[in-house]
């Protein structure tokens, strides 16, 4: 589904990737962790074609996507929720679901309004609101549920527990697990280490910009020396 081979990423002078690389395969739900400034909002950038690796490759679905224009890798059924959600303050929950509308991709679950306030019952019950006169937590939901209107075969969540209070936590955990069960591949980045265990199927570690570890969850938690290391505050 996504194969991310020796990325280098730099802001000016400043490397902040050096020879990432990681894979997914379709279905899966995988954790990017690491400390704040870790490098992993950078890693999802250049996988979006938000920020150009000065080297390495990004493959999605087999087709080399290295530095295209983040609105072709959309289309393509790549979704991205960024850290900081970004929903249009003045448009309503309805018109916030609509700008992300896209057709439907064959061997995708087609996701509507309706299924989506589905998922995020909150929502529902507020249609017709403005984005700006909305919880962290609720618009956390509407990004989320925005970027589903695109019908993507695999998301990535940058942060998505981060700054929420913890039942709404549970209820993004209960998401997440949802959209696993439709068929969606998930990357998700998490400084939160309990909630990446509620959601992923493996992990990487990564710190100062390189890959630190690769492996399943029970792998991670069999290894408290890495868990220590890396992800300790």
């Amino acid at each position: 589904m996504l194969e991310v081979t020796d990325l280098d990423t730099f802001y000016g002078r400043a490397q902040i990737l050096d020879g990432v690389t990681l894979r997914m395969d379709g279905g899966e739900v995988v954790a990017l962790l690491g400390r704040n400034g870790a490098g992993k909002s950078t890693t999802m950038k250049s996988v979006m074609g938000l920020v150009r690796p000065a080297r390495g490759r990004v493959r999605f679905l087999d087709r080399d996507i290295t530095g295209r224009p983040s609105h072709a890798v959309c289309q393509m059924g790549l979704g991205y929720v960024p850290e900081d959600r970004r929903v249009f303050t003045e448009l309503t929950v309805m018109e916030n679901l609509e700008v992300g509308r896209q057709a439907p991709r064959d061997g995708v679950p087609e996701w509507t309004p309706e299924r989506l306030f589905a998922l995020f019952p909150n929502l529902a019950e507020m249609r017709n609101r403005p984005g700006g006169r909305m919880s962290g937590g609720e618009q956390q939901m509407l990004t989320i549920a925005r970027t589903l209107m695109g019908n993507p075969r695999l998301i990535l969540l940058d942060e998505p527990s981060e700054g929420l209070a913890p039942v709404i936590v549970e209820q993004m955990a209960q998401t997440i697990a949802a959209l696993k069960t439709e068929g969606l591949t998930v990357l998700l980045s998490e400084q939160n280490l309990h909630f990446a265990r509620m959601v992923a199927d493996r992990a990487y570690i990564i710190e100062k910009g390189r890959m630190r570890f690769d492996g399943t969850m029970a792998e991670l938690e069999a290894n408290p020396d890495i868990r220590d290391a890396y992800l300790a505050v």
